[in-house]
């Protein structure tokens, strides 16, 4: 392998890794604590970190999600046409990322299409609350309750995918 091929690998398994820590952990952030806390709090208090807090998390949540997803895609589209690289496609290291990274694109599309919509609808509501003084919606807890299923989805597939991540390094031969 050329040393531009290591060095354009690298960046990309670097930053590949540094948004999927970032998710993960906003991801057992909103599950192990903010969830917890939220349940504690006087419901004025709630509201207001509906409305500060959680929008900023959930904005770095979302973006450090595609982000992983598009450096792992673009990594192993690198890592299968490199020069020198002659049966990628056929290892070991391949079909661990394979299903690592189908979980994880499920966990993203979780993400952007369930948790966010439906979050961004709470945060309306709570806003709307708040400044005008308006009733909550019947929905709200149904949408409460779609993104906390997604969310604890996420975090149940996250175990297995980081497991198959690390493997596709150190367990190759999961596949001989």
């Amino acid at each position: 392998m050329h040393l531009a091929e290591e060095t354009l690998l690298g960046s990309l398994r670097y930053m590949h890794i540094l948004a999927g820590i970032t998710w993960i952990g906003l991801l057992y952030y909103f599950n192990l604590v903010q969830g917890q806390a939220f349940g504690a709090m006087e419901a004025s208090a709630r509201q207001h970190a509906t409305m500060h807090l959680v929008p900023r998390a959930l904005f770095l949540f979302r973006w450090a999600a595609f982000f992983t997803v598009v450096f792992g895609v673009a990594y192993v589209l690198s890592a299968g046409s490199g020069v020198g690289v002659t049966r990628y496609w056929d290892t070991g290291r391949f079909y661990n990322i394979l299903i690592g990274g189908t979980m994880g694109i499920i966990m993203a599309y979780n993400v952007w299409f369930i948790i966010w919509p439906n979050q961004k609808k709470i945060i309306a509501a709570t806003t709307a609350t708040v400044n005008e003084g308006t009733a909550a919606p019947p929905e709200q807890p149904k949408w409460a309750r779609t993104a906390l299923l997604a969310s604890r989805t996420n975090t149940m597939l996250s175990i297995p995918m980081l497991f198959f991540m690390v493997a596709a390094r150190n367990l190759p031969s999961l596949w001989a």
